[in-house]
């Protein structure tokens, strides 16, 4: 009889160790799986930011095409950038220069 209750001691102290390694065994995979989900997450957060700035770039680059059909829109664009003017106008200037102080 006490062998018996020898052996099965025994056999709960290996089945109790197998246990514990097994459920941490799982328990690491579950804690991985969740890093690597946590970093896909961050990623496509990212990605989706950078999504968006295209589509808000292109959405402004579209308009800037349309408008370059339009004669007022190109007036004024070389009125300001490069200084054009009309035939008979006078161009006004500020009286600084760059380079004046």
């Amino acid at each position: 009889m006490k062998q018996r209750i020898k052996q099965r001691k025994g056999l709960f102290n290996w089945f109790t160790i197998l246990l514990v390694i097994i459920i941490g065994y799982f328990a690491v995979i579950l804690v991985k799986q969740q890093i690597y989900l946590n970093q896909v997450s961050a990623n496509q957060a990212a990605a989706e930011e950078r999504l968006a700035t295209a589509r808000a770039e292109h959405e402004r680059l579209v308009k800037e095409k349309d408008d370059l059909n339009r004669l007022d829109y190109i007036e004024k664009i070389a009125r300001e950038e490069l200084g054009m003017t009309r035939r008979g106008e006078l161009p006004y200037s500020s009286g600084k220069s760059v380079g004046s102080r």
